[in-house]
């Protein structure tokens, strides 16, 4: 459901036929002004792979051959997710590319996530408009230490999101990063900082998010 509803369908894609030449694909490159599009086979429905512009202009330069077909320039055939995929396989599938094709069950195009609709997600997960401070604290790698911390500040306040940072390093001390929520009073900024500090939690960052 999360992807359906951030992906962008088929029906409203510039998209290259798999026959199509170099030629027509640089034509629909330059009149959609996208430096990538996907390819899909003459039905329309099977995901072949993309075709980027500057690839295209580089064989040109070079004296390539543009009746050749589209294909002959084929990225990424393997680069795509399920529309049922969890989040971390998205999110390390799509890494440097502009966009990752999604896919239907039944191995179908469905349409594109692009990498900008991913970074507005996680920006709306990490509460930015909903927010007031954004914390980050410092927890030296103790059993329980994510439990006290949001314990400390629901003596106080309420929590509008959560991020940890450095989960994949062992026996080092872990960054989180706490969003809270748009009606925090200064006060009660000042009286959660204390109270994590006395149990040795250390808040080394606050970002008032109402002065960005």
């Amino acid at each position: 459901m999360l992807i359906r509803s951030l992906a962008i369908p088929k029906r409203d894609l510039t998209v290259v036929k798999e026959s199509a030449t170099l030629q027509e694909a640089i034509d629909i490159l330059e009149e959609s002004g996208y430096r990538c599009v996907p390819i899909l086979d003459e039905t329309g429905t099977l995901f072949r792979g993309n075709i980027y512009k500057m690839h295209i202009y580089r064989h040109k330069a070079n004296g390539g051959d543009m009746s050749l077909p589209v294909t002959h320039l084929l990225k990424n055939a393997t680069k795509f997710i399920s529309i049922d995929s969890s989040f971390f396989k998205i999110f390390f599938t799509i890494k440097e590319l502009p966009y990752i094709a999604v896919l239907n069950k039944d191995n179908t195009f469905f349409g594109i996530l692009t990498h900008s609709s991913l970074l507005n997600m996680l920006a709306q997960s990490w509460s930015v408009d909903a927010g007031s401070y954004v914390l980050t604290i410092v927890a030296p790698s103790r059993k329980g230490d994510l439990f006290q911390i949001t314990k400390i500040i629901n003596k106080t306040t309420s929590i509008a999101n959560v991020i940890t940072l450095d989960v994949s390093r062992d026996d080092v001390l872990r960054r989180v990063l706490v969003t809270l929520p748009a009606d925090t009073t200064k006060v009660e900024l000042e009286t959660v900082i204390t109270g994590l500090e006395k149990q040795a939690f250390k808040v080394v960052s606050i970002e008032d998010l109402r002065n960005e």
